[in-house]
C-alpha cells in the first residue's frame, strides 16, 4: 500500500518488538475482551498482551506453534488461550468490535446497511 507522508507515522511499527505486535492504542481496544473473568483456577503468569501478540505473530507469519520465537510465552500456553478464545467466540467479538469501530471512525454506521436490507418481494 502506498503511504503518504501524512499517514506514514500512523502505520510505523519500528518501535515494536515484532511488526505484528499491538500498539498501546490497539491494545486499549482489545484488552477489555481478554480480561480474566473467572476467579477459578491458577492465575496466568504471562501478560495477556504477550499471549495476544504471539497469536498475531502466528497469523502474520504462518509459523507453527512450536516455532514461535523464544521471547513469547511457551507455545502450550498460547494454544490453550487461542483455542479458548476461538471456542468461546471471543475472537469473533473482537473482530466485530474492531470492524464497527473502524466504520464509525470513517463516519459510517456501525453495521453495514446493505446487510440489513430485506430483499424486495415481487407482486404477482
Amino acid at each position: 500500500m502506498p503511504w503518504i507522508e501524512i499517514t506514514r507515522p500512523q502505520y510505523d511499527r519500528r518501535g515494536l518488538r515484532h511488526a505484528s505486535d499491538c500498539t498501546d492504542e490497539e491494545w486499549a481496544l482489545i484488552e477489555p475482551f481478554l480480561r480474566r473473568t473467572s476467579k477459578v483456577g491458577r492465575p496466568c503468569k504471562w501478560p495477556m498482551r504477550e499471549i495476544f501478540n504471539a497469536v498475531l505473530y502466528m497469523a502474520a507469519t504462518g509459523c507453527q506453534w512450536a516455532l514461535l520465537p523464544k521471547d513469547f510465552p511457551p507455545f502450550i500456553t498460547m494454544q490453550y488461550h487461542f483455542y479458548r478464545w476461538r471456542n468461546t467466540g471471543v475472537l469473533d467479538l473482537i473482530n466485530t468490535a474492531l470492524v464497527e469501530a473502524s466504520r464509525l471512525v470513517r463516519g459510517s454506521d456501525a453495521a453495514p446497511s446493505a446487510a440489513n436490507r430485506q430483499p424486495e418481494r415481487e407482486n404477482h
